[in-house]
């Protein structure tokens, strides 16, 4: 288990704003040792905890041609077709995974392919488990070309406390099924938009892990 690079910048100002909190703790209070025990320990734990969400699993993926595998950790609160409108225009099958704050915040691609479409749009910071978030937050969309013609759309959504999103990937590239996609900071989802016909494995509630578990198949 390692840190992620999205968090190396994140961690490092935690650890100066608690090590000042100590410091001034230390220096300034005629009496700092009772207090510096508890802010100590407290510091300790918010820094674990600061790590512990910018972890950086080692997995296996699974790679298969027309198998879709989770491109997060979380928990599955939207399977329905739908009206992709903003690459697709069309209607597709969703798959929506939300992350909590708790989870693996890394994004992975579902699918091979070629990156077709990449755009970041400004938008709201609602409840990322919301309808409506898939369109109306702050997200960046992905659309992916499969070898065999296929079309996938992936959108990272920004929640309540997400202020972040990042993406790595670029128009005109071709990607492998389990390579990162991006990161998304504090609490989000991620939007999978299917071909309609593709068979879904998962249901809304079943929690997946990011490039292990298999959410569908194209047909």
């Amino acid at each position: 288990m390692t840190v992620h690079k999205e968090g190396y910048a994140t961690l490092f100002v935690v650890f100066l704003i608690l090590a000042g909190v100590n410091t001034g703790i230390y220096f300034l209070m005629a009496s700092p040792a009772p207090v510096l025990e508890w802010t100590v320990i407290i510091s300790i734990i918010l820094l674990f905890y600061f790590a512990a969400f910018f972890r950086s699993p080692k997995r296996s993926v699974f790679l298969q041609e027309k198998a879709i595998v989770a491109p997060a950790d979380g928990k599955i609160v939207v399977v329905e077709e739908t009206e992709e409108n903003e690459f697709l225009k069309e209607k597709c099958i969703q798959v929506s995974v939300f992350m909590s704050i708790f989870n693996v915040h890394i994004n992975w691609f579902p699918i091979s392919g070629i990156v077709r479409y990449v755009k970041h749009q400004p938008g709201r910071f609602q409840a990322a488990y919301l309808p409506k978030a898939s369109s109306e937050n702050e997200r960046t969309t992905v659309a992916l070309e499969t070898s065999g013609g296929a079309k996938v759309v992936v959108r990272q959504i920004a929640g309540a406390l997400a202020r972040r999103i990042v993406c790595y990937a670029e128009e005109g590239e071709k990607v492998r099924q389990g390579r990162q996609l991006g990161f998304i900071k504090f609490g989000s989802r991620v939007d999978i938009f299917l071909p309609v016909g593709s068979r879904i494995d998962v249901q809304p509630g079943q929690k997946v892990k990011g490039r292990q578990t298999i959410i569908g198949w194209l047909e």
